[in-house]
């Protein structure tokens, strides 16, 4: 697909395809279109040409609440969280999505609607645990430490049952160990969901510990795309990111 903002086109014919299961990272420098990428797979955009297939059905187009319900969660690179709501409540409004009691369940408060909030209760409160965050439920999520509000987003997007997980800088602004923490997390939650998960991350130890494959972008191509070890020796990421001294 390509993407072209007024006569600049910042996405030129990229193409993507990942299995079940597998996690592929994307890098590359500031303003080579990494998270344009990740806004016409989510329907923020739409690609100018070509098209989006998830599960072998095209999503190009669609909203993206109805992307979402398909199948594609999402981080993103600046934290995009409700101010002064809790920590559980984040989780729980992203998984009402699924709800299926309707209006009559919501103001009679039917046996179904009951049985689907208990549901939806057990669910954010597992996602949580799963981040490690389960004491948080009830702190109001401003209050928390940065690293904490990244469990947080990750948990409201895993929420809605993806198939595909698509983090944005998941360890943007963190210390060494929050770091450490959140590769941990992104481990854990592979092994334990078996989702395929797509990732832009400028720390190379994140990309090159946790990804299979690799793509590299400059000005809107992909340059390379291999293991760890193949993207770290190609001359033309080293030239357009990497640097002389990543070979030190």
């Amino acid at each position: 697909m390509s993407h072209d903002f007024g006569g600049l086109r910042a996405v030129n014919n990229y193409d993507l395809e990942i299995e079940g299961g597998q996690i592929r990272g994307l890098i590359g420098p500031n303003g080579a279109g990494k998270t344009t990428i990740f806004n016409l797979i989510t329907g923020i955009y739409k690609p100018t040409e070509g098209e989006i297939i998830l599960g072998g059905k095209r999503i190009t187009g669609l909203q993206p609440h109805r992307v979402a319900s398909m199948g594609l969660g999402r981080t993103f690179q600046n934290l995009q969280l409700w101010r002064h709501m809790t920590v559980h409540e984040h989780v729980k409004m992203a998984r009402y999505s699924k709800i299926t009691y309707g209006l009559i369940g919501a103001f009679f408060g039917t046996p179904k609607r009951n049985r689907e909030e208990e549901e939806i209760d057990k669910k954010a409160y597992a996602l949580l645990e799963m981040m490690g965050i389960h004491h948080l439920a009830d702190q109001i999520v401003i209050n928390l430490p940065y690293g904490d509000q990244r469990r947080v987003e990750m948990a409201r997007a895993l929420a809605m049952d993806p198939k595909i997980l698509l983090l944005d800088e998941p360890t943007a602004g963190m210390n060494p160990e929050e770091l450490i923490q959140m590769m941990a997390i992104i481990r854990q939650v592979h092994k334990e969901l078996g989702l395929a998960i797509f990732l832009i991350e400028h720390r190379l130890k994140v990309v090159m510990e946790l990804c299979e494959i690799i793509q590299t972008l400059d000005f809107g191509r992909v340059i390379a795309e291999g293991t760890p070890e193949e993207i770290q020796n190609n001359p033309k990421v080293i030239d357009a990111y990497l640097g002389r001294e990543a070979l030190d």
